[in-house]
């Protein structure tokens, strides 16, 4: 078990670097196999409903699974699902897999995973996977399930493969939200949560596929990145989530993995109300960034300096249509509101040396700085001019069309720059309708082109993930898209 000593909230108290301690010392081990312990970057935000980010933490433990799981390319592959096709241009068939059991004992089949998605797709907020898409969803026979779009959508197979569609018990779901504890078909068992402090798994030992190799898991949330970087140099964690950039050279090398991800460092800007509301100071804002700066002062080279919304983690995004840019205006004593969070260790930094950047150009910049779970109603409500966040790109279904509807259409539910231009909303329709392959990636670049030429949003950087494994652990997924980590093969040497 994990101490309960050092929870988070006491890590407050006794100080960040005060960790022996922070989890069980050693490896608990038994006949059944050993179990290892995980430090995880932000807390739940919405009590693990998978309906919210708290999806990746149950798909990032292997309790919570969905139809379709994607390959390294972005293409849709069985799961829970182990056929489909296409009945009409609307309308898709997925066979169930025979023999699954929810963690409850209870079967899987049609109806379960047409409660599953239908609670999906009245949830409140929906998942941001949803935005934009409306389905109805039926049971064909006792192993077969159909989904109906109210328009086409080609890329619906990848899209149930967001982890915020993971398909649990129908006992999970109540008043608009669900429960995973004990209700998941994964290899763990989610078992117990601890609020905001801890969670633990165990074995399912029923699982449909190969059974885990670890006899469970014990998750501490540390939000504090020298506390995680702290608990894997002391040999008190065994898998760290996102070490800071500002540690990795203080822990030995062989712990230290980076990892390519489709993750950009984005600087999003207030467009419909304060000083830019006005395109000529959203210009003046872009001007004002020197991301080669950012790069080698806050990630010491760990990053790569961004041309676009799309990083190198998408290779074919470097193909990009020129765009025109917007003259900056004069922004002396422009007052703004400059925000970010403490929860990814360098963004702070980041807001420093982009405070001097815009002071420099003529603004006035206050700050505001919080955990992320204190900051977002705020963010998502327009509530300040500029907002630095580190924003996966092809986070839910492997294609970028779901990021950029929710973060830039007029009706995307994570649209912290209150940005909504009907040119823009038509080029994100256009992708969203064109078949997967090259003419959808073109599309999806258009819309990008789009975007920056409205400066609704500055990309800055592109980051790498730093990932950290004790020695003797094998088998810890390194996922640029942060689905999976501590998989049924993940195990001690």
């Amino acid at each position: 078990m994990i101490n309960n000593m050092f929870r988070i909230g006491a890590l407050a108290s006794v100080g960040a670097l005060t960790l022996t301690g922070c989890f069980a010392s050693g490896t608990a081990s038994d006949d059944s196999g050993d179990r290892a312990r995980v430090a995880m970057l932000q807390p739940p935000r919405s009590g693990l409903s998978q309906f919210s980010d708290d999806a990746f933490k149950l798909s990032r433990w292997s309790t919570a699974e969905t139809l379709i799981s994607l390959d390294d390319l972005g293409d849709a592959q069985p799961s829970l699902a182990t056929a489909w096709n296409r009945i009409d241009d609307r309308t898709w068939s997925f066979d169930l897999r025979p023999d699954v059991t929810f963690h409850n004992g209870e079967p899987l089949d049609a109806a379960a995973v047409v409660t599953a998605l239908t609670a999906a797709t009245t949830a409140a907020p929906k998942p941001r996977i949803l935005d934009g898409v409306e389905l109805t969803v039926a049971a064909a026979d006792d192993d077969t399930v159909s989904v109906t779009t109210e328009v086409i959508d080609p890329l619906l197979p990848q899209r149930l493969s967001s982890p915020q569609l993971a398909i649990l018990a129908p006992e999970a779901y109540s008043d608009g939200g669900s429960n995973p504890v004990g209700t998941g078909t994964g290899p763990f068992v989610l078992t117990g949560v601890d609020g905001t402090s801890s969670a633990t798994l165990d074995r399912n030992e029923n699982y449909w596929g190969e059974p885990a190799k670890l006899s469970g898991i014990d998750v501490d949330f540390v939000p504090d990145g020298t506390a995680r970087a702290a608990a894997l140099r002391n040999g008190t964690a065994d898998v760290v989530e996102a070490i800071p950039v500002s540690q990795a050279a203080d822990i030995d090398r062989a712990l230290v993995h980076e990892v390519p991800m489709p993750r950009t460092n984005t600087l999003y800007l207030n467009t419909s109300s304060g000083v830019f509301a006005d395109p000529a100071m959203r210009a003046a804002a872009r001007e004002s960034v020197d991301k080669d700066r950012l790069v080698e002062q806050v990630y010491e080279g760990r990053a790569d300096a961004a041309n676009g919304l799309l990083g190198p983690a998408l290779p074919w995004a470097a193909d990009r249509p020129a765009r025109t840019e917007t003259p900056a205006g004069d922004a002396t004593g422009k007052t703004i509101t400059l925000a970010t969070f403490t929860d990814r260790a360098e963004l702070p930094e980041v807001a420093v040396l982009l405070q001097q950047e815009l002071e420099a150009k003529g603004f006035v910049v206050n700050q505001v700085v919080r955990e992320y779970q204190f900051i977002e109603t705020d963010a998502l409500s327009g509530a300040f001019d500029a907002f630095i966040l580190s924003r996966a790109t092809v986070l839910d279904s492997g294609d970028a069309v779901a990021y950029m509807y929710s973060d830039f259409a007029c009706e995307g539910s994570f649209n912290i720059s209150q940005f909504c231009d009907p040119q823009v909303d038509a080029a994100l329709a256009d992708a969203s309708g064109t078949e997967p392959g090259d003419e959808r990636r073109a599309a999806i670049l258009e819309a990008e082109k789009l975007i920056l030429e409205k400066d609704a949003a500055v990309p800055m950087l592109h980051e790498r993930v730093i990932q950290g494994e004790t020695e003797g652990i094998t088998g810890v997924a390194r996922d640029p898209r942060e689905r999976t980590l501590i998989t049924n093969q993940t195990t001690f040497e």
